[in-house]
């Protein structure tokens, strides 16, 4: 496996970006891929972190390390014209809970600034019902491939018509300017494109154009959005099987099961979410045989201090 090194030029770029698309690889193949933040570490790797409760990532990871990341969607860096990177790699992701910020500590530092209302956790009623957001997995991301893309702003926007079909998810896609389609290669790699998918009777049709290299079978479709200070957050997951259309000039996404974690934005939802993190949270020590860890509070909550004041 050969290395493929970030230059100062596209790290630039990686920095700027608030959130990227990572996809894993299900247990079935299919390509699942979520918003998260990342790091860039002075090694040249790339830093990804999940909290116990959606410890579905790391637990993919371990059992194949195959990964991508897309640098896409530029809100809240203050640009538009910001290119787009995608980094292709290899993951490794160790059982090890980390409790406090660890080695981490500019990674932390970076989402304080990045999201403030984060800081609200650290204290008092955050700390007794966000706990389990702070036991995170590590997952380090060895880059094999790097590829600069046009900006989001040249994608050519399609007509997007109220949907006229049942499909699944068919609400989602006419409510985003577009999506990241996650699909393999012929290795079997993930691949990542942002595109713009139109909902017909049939799926959800793709420009061929727009995904060079990817073969067909199992695939998915993210959308997601959050505001310039990483809240107001949606995401969700289309997943289903990508074929080619019958005139070759294109691929068509047939969904079979939309997922969302934390529902459309209710109150309710809220709630659930919460509900749900903390019962994944307690499963996942459950089966390890490990009591709920201590967070290290005072660890974080110096983080929250600018290093010029610290």
């Amino acid at each position: 496996m050969t290395t493929k090194p970030i230059d100062l030029e596209v790290g630039a770029i990686i920095d700027a970006y608030r959130t990227c698309e990572f996809v894993t690889l299900g247990a079935d193949g299919t390509p699942l891929t979520w918003p998260t933040a990342a790091w860039r570490r002075a090694d040249g790797t790339l830093l990804v972190t999940t909290s116990l409760a959606f410890a579905q990532k790391a637990l993919n990871v371990r059992r194949d390390g195959r990964v991508a990341l897309l640098f896409s969607d530029p809100t809240g860096s203050g640009r538009i014209d910001t290119p787009q990177v995608f980094i292709s790699g290899t993951a490794t992701c160790p059982d090890e809970i980390r409790t406090g910020p660890d080695e981490a500590e500019d990674y932390w530092r970076m989402l304080f600034e990045r999201q403030p209302h984060s800081r609200n956790y650290l204290r008092a009623p955050g700390r007794w019902l966000m706990d389990w957001y702070y036991l995170r997995l590590f997952i380090t991301v060895t880059p094999t491939q790097v590829e600069v893309r046009p900006p989001l702003a040249q994608l050519t926007a399609a007509e997007q018509p109220a949907p006229a079909t049942n499909l699944p998810g068919a609400d989602l896609i006419a409510r985003f300017p577009s999506a990241v389609l996650g699909a393999r290669d012929a290795s079997g790699a993930p691949l990542l494109v942002r595109t713009r998918p139109r909902a017909t009777t049939d799926g959800f049709t793709i420009a061929m154009d727009a995904t060079d290299g990817i073969v067909p079978g199992q695939a998915s479709l993210l959308v997601h959005r959050h505001d310039d200070q990483l809240n107001a957050m949606h995401n969700a997951l289309i997943r289903g099987g990508l074929r080619t259309d019958d005139d070759g000039d294109g691929w068509t996404l047939v969904p079979r099961k939309v997922v969302e974690p934390t529902g459309s934005g209710r109150i309710s939802d809220a709630f659930r979410t919460l509900r749900a993190a903390r019962r994944s949270t307690a499963r996942y020590l459950k089966r390890r045989g490990l009591a709920h860890p201590r967070v290290q509070w005072d660890q974080f909550q110096a983080l929250t201090t600018p290093k010029n004041d610290a």
